[in-house]
């Protein structure tokens, strides 16, 4: 496993743009697929996006498509999360999640074993 700390999430309005980031402890940084999840209160936790550890390939909700984009920085260790065109449905708990995988995981929470706290972002109408 690896450790995972988000950047601070923030407020922001309709419309506007925020980039989250993850950092990563290990040296085997590269060997993971790096996703991000997300929940709102009273919801269940939910895919938002995910990229391979070679970065080549990515994986997005239809919720985020065309409005958010998942990159890294693999010698930052960083995982970053390009949030465009907010909306009120965006506001929830953001979480940056790892997996050692070769291979770009599925959209689902019980492939990824390393978890980050969580961060706050919240979209004001």
């Amino acid at each position: 496993q690896v450790q995972l700390i988000e950047s601070a999430g923030g407020l922001v309005q309709a419309g506007g743009s925020l980039r989250l980031s993850c950092a990563a402890s290990g040296r085997t940084f590269g060997t993971y697929a790096m996703g991000w999840f997300r929940q709102a209160p009273g919801k269940e936790r939910e895919f938002v996006a995910v990229i391979s550890w070679s970065g080549y390939n990515t994986n997005y909700a239809d919720s985020v498509k065309g409005r958010f984009s998942i990159s890294r920085d693999s010698a930052k260790n960083t995982v970053y999360l390009q949030m465009n065109s907010l909306k009120p449905e965006d506001t929830a708990v953001y979480y940056c999640a790892a997996t050692p995988s070769r291979t770009i995981p599925r959209a689902a929470a019980t492939e990824f074993d390393s978890w980050g706290r969580g961060t706050q972002v919240t979209v004001s109408s």
